[in-house]
């Protein structure tokens, strides 16, 4: 029973942090095979997380050409307790591009400006903006040393999680 608490408080935890950012870091991999990291505003859908991006952009190339990638939203380093342990979820992801002014494209669109505003109403006007969502594939929450857990399945706040225990090691002094 007390296994089962701490995974909705971690579930709920993780999902309080999620909302608490505005922007993502991206990865993605290019044509080429190379990383390529860059950073996104985005809004929550359900168990999606949706991005309007501008195919000038890099990433959004990316996402077209293979539709694989890394998101982290990540604790501000002014704020941080520990730099070295800044609160952080970080997803795999597999992502579809909407299709402009669509059922799902709309409703992505109404979700994105409820939380940014009339700018996303502006952008997704212009041709070369696109709105990708995010599905969550697995997820690794991170807050604090020793406090790392696994988001298994298709959900933000994770079906299983699970506390990573085998962690930091001391080096064997010789």
């Amino acid at each position: 029973m007390k296994s089962m608490k701490l995974e909705e408080k971690i579930k709920n935890e993780v999902l309080d942090f999620i909302v608490s950012r505005k922007s993502l870091h991206l990865a993605t991999i290019t044509g080429a095979g190379e990383p390529f990291i860059s950073y996104a505003p985005f809004a929550l859908g359900d168990n999606c997380i949706y991005v309007l991006i501008s195919e000038i952009a890099l990433h959004a190339v990316n996402l077209q050409e293979l539709p694989k990638g890394s998101v982290m939203m990540v604790e501000d380093e002014g704020t941080a307790k520990e730099l070295f342990a800044r609160i952080r979820v970080s997803y795999s992801v597999e992502s579809q591009m909407l299709e402009h002014d669509k059922e799902e494209w709309i409703k992505g669109i109404k979700i994105m400006a409820a939380r940014h505003g009339d700018r996303i109403k502006n952008l997704s006007e212009l041709s070369d903006f696109k709105l990708f969502k995010l599905l969550p594939i697995s997820g690794r929450y991170v807050k604090g040393f020793g406090r790392a857990y696994s988001l298994a399945g298709g959900s933000l706040a994770g079906d299983l999680v699970q506390h990573l225990r085998d962690g930091h090691k001391k080096r064997a002094v010789a």
